[in-house]
């Protein structure tokens, strides 16, 4: 009868053993399945994160994008009547020449029949070929 109670008490410890054995592998299954749930839902609070994040990159690069070409267009619409100002200029400057060089021939056309002076022909020379 001895050795029954001590194989009853072996058996019993082992089973209390096999038992907590269980019991914690459950307790370490259910941690591990809640680390887990909680890793998921940070990974997904992170993906969507980064997703409003590019989202909002991608609008902002749109806005950078379309003010480059406003600004583009502002640009060359400023270059080009810059530029046709100074070829207007550069008109007005030929033509101008051009008179003013015919202006000096009648002058001296004036002054070779006598109707200007030297000194009066050297005046309107200077005047004139200041301009040019």
């Amino acid at each position: 009868m001895g050795t029954e109670k001590k194989g009853g008490y072996i058996e019993k410890l082992l089973k209390k053993a096999d038992n907590a054995l269980q019991e914690g592998v459950k307790k370490a299954d259910k941690a591990l399945q809640e680390g887990v749930k909680k890793a998921d839902h940070v990974l997904d609070n992170a993906v969507e994160i980064g997703m409003m994040t590019a989202k909002q990159a991608s609008k902002t690069s749109k806005e950078i994008r379309n003010q480059a070409k406003k600004e583009s267009s502002s640009l060359r619409e400023r270059g080009m009547k810059k530029i046709n100002e100074g070829v207007s200029a550069a008109k007005n400057v030929t033509s101008n020449t051009k008179d003013d060089l015919e202006t000096l021939k009648k002058l001296g056309k004036l002054r070779t029949s006598g109707i200007i002076t030297e000194k009066e022909f050297q005046a309107k020379k200077k005047k004139i070929l200041d301009r040019i």
